[in-house]
């Protein structure tokens, strides 16, 4: 199990720019995978792990194509209800989870698939999606919209890699919830930026162990937070480390 370490240090916070989170309900529908205990929902295209040890427990949801965004909507928060479907919906039942998969398409003919584009769909953990409906529904009517996630604590740093190449998991982002730009910097280097390998696993080439670590991370609002000396200068791969500082809900 990682260990999670905590450095107090100091954090920056400036908004760029911000742009209004859409209210609005949208359409989509909905089905669910897995048991009730969720084994199946960990690790996941987002790049996250163990799901209750990261903070999302079995509210989560795996994406179509259409809302998956090719992993940049790793980390956004919805809230959804079951509509139009009497027989199956529950009464004033509402939901909200985190993304953190991805529903892949099928392109086996058939008369209808969920996660083909261009629709939007939502695989939800069983144990959320019974709270909308009971599970034989197996597909249900579904109106949803992003809403602000809440989270505790700081943004966690999960370090992986090697001593030549660095990835970084990054999870427990308050806010938005998504990331659109990491950099990181070591203490005795610049600001690095990072790239994205897939959904919210970023990496960098440079070498940085021996160096005391920071990140900067920009949410899918432009904000951006300097979150210096998270790691410590003998941090370790497969560790994870705590920055003082999240995004403001």
């Amino acid at each position: 199990m990682a260990e999670f370490q905590v450095l107090f240090g100091l954090v920056v916070f400036i908004t760029l720019s911000v742009q209004a989170m859409s209210r609005d309900w949208q359409h989509a529908s909905a089905t669910f995978y897995g048991d009730m205990q969720g084994g199946e929902t960990m690790q996941g295209a987002c790049g996250y792990g163990d799901l209750f040890q990261q903070g999302y427990g079995l509210e989560t949801a795996a994406l179509s194509t259409q809302l998956f965004n090719d992993g940049h909507s790793c980390g956004a928060c919805f809230e959804i209800m079951c509509v139009n479907d009497p027989q199956w919906c529950k009464s004033n039942a509402v939901i909200k989870v985190t993304a953190t998969n991805f529903c892949p398409p099928n392109w086996v003919p058939a008369p209808d698939h969920w996660c083909n584009p261009p629709r939007k769909h939502f695989d939800l953990s069983m144990a959320m999606f019974t709270k909308l409906a009971e599970s034989r529904a197996g597909i249900i009517p579904v109106q949803y919209r992003r809403i602000p996630c809440v989270r505790q604590g700081g943004i966690k740093f999960e370090l992986k890699g090697n001593p030549y190449w660095t990835t970084v998991v990054v999870y427990n982002v308050a806010g938005n919830g998504i990331v659109n730009h990491v950099a990181i910097k070591g203490s005795n280097s610049g600001w690095i930026p990072m790239k994205r390998i897939w959904g919210e696993v970023w990496q960098t080439d440079v070498q940085l162990v021996g160096e005391s670590l920071s990140f900067r991370v920009s949410s899918g609002e432009g904000d951006v937070l300097w979150l210096e000396n998270v790691a410590p200068a003998n941090w370790q791969f497969g560790q994870t480390y705590e920055g003082h500082g999240n995004f403001r809900t």
